[in-house]
């Protein structure tokens, strides 16, 4: 069977949901074909190229973040200059 027109279909059962406006259908159809595609040679790179990018991105917002995971909080140093 070919998988690129199960993905077609699936990619085009999305566009007919979004043009009828059932939103859940068109991310059905959507995880769909993204499953099918990540299950072929072309696109089984494509975890690994999402996972390096979140790390790129994580990375450099590590300087706004204080380096925590968590939401960033501001500093309780006394020597700040603060009034109060």
């Amino acid at each position: 069977m070919n998988v690129g027109l199960l993905i077609f279909f699936a990619v085009l059962g999305a566009v007919i949901c979004a043009k009828a406006r059932v939103p859940a259908g068109a991310v059905v159809f959507s995880l769909i074909a993204l499953v099918l595609f990540v299950g072929t040679p072309m696109g089984s790179g494509l975890p690994g190229a999402v996972s390096a990018f979140m790390s790129t991105v994580g990375e450099a917002s590590q300087p706004f973040t204080n380096g925590n995971s968590g939401p960033a909080t501001a500093s309780t140093d006394s020597e700040s200059g603060a009034v109060g």
